[in-house]
């Protein structure tokens, strides 16, 4: 019952990162708009300090790599483009595919997990395994700003004669 509600939850929050992500593509990008959902997630970390949260060494690896693994993913769909004298995130009608694709593979593995895993050390790896997805995400993402950034500034600094 509990992982049916959680599904549940994880749904309206992808519903909510795709409402996000379209209504921050009609607003300029900054530096500060990508650094910090990292910052902020990481307090979820605090999790940990209740026992019932702790995962082993080897399943902290395991829900990093599939993390970073899905990151490749967001990476790939997170473009940046000059409008206006601005930087804005481009929209990528394959992201919300991907979203909900990857929204539908945690469902069914948390389905199949929690039938061997006990439902907070499951809970622990699965904010693990978003932790390691956007994390390489965001910085992806800000490499990829401070260049279009870097470009936008080259092209308005040319000196007139």
């Amino acid at each position: 019952m509990i992982t049916i509600i959680s599904s549940f939850v994880a749904i309206g929050m992808a519903l909510l990162v795709l409402f996000v992500r379209m209504k921050s593509a009609k607003k300029p990008a900054t530096a500060k708009k990508i650094i910090l959902p990292p910052i902020f997630m990481s307090t979820g970390a605090l999790m940990f300090i209740h026992p019932m949260f702790r995962v082993t060494v080897a399943e902290i690896f395991e829900a990093l790599l599939v993390g970073m693994v899905f990151s490749i993913l967001l990476i790939k769909t997170s473009n940046f483009e000059i409008r206006e004298n601005n930087i804005y995130l481009k929209r990528s009608k394959a992201f919300a595919f991907i979203l909900i694709g990857l929204l539908l593979i945690r469902i069914i593995m948390k389905s199949y997990l929690s039938s061997t895993i006990d439902l907070g050390e499951l809970s622990g790896m699965f904010w693990i395994l978003a932790f390691g997805m956007i994390v390489p995400w965001r910085i992806a993402m800000y490499i990829s700003y401070k260049r279009v950034k870097e470009q936008l500034d080259s092209s308005t600094n040319i000196p007139t004669t």
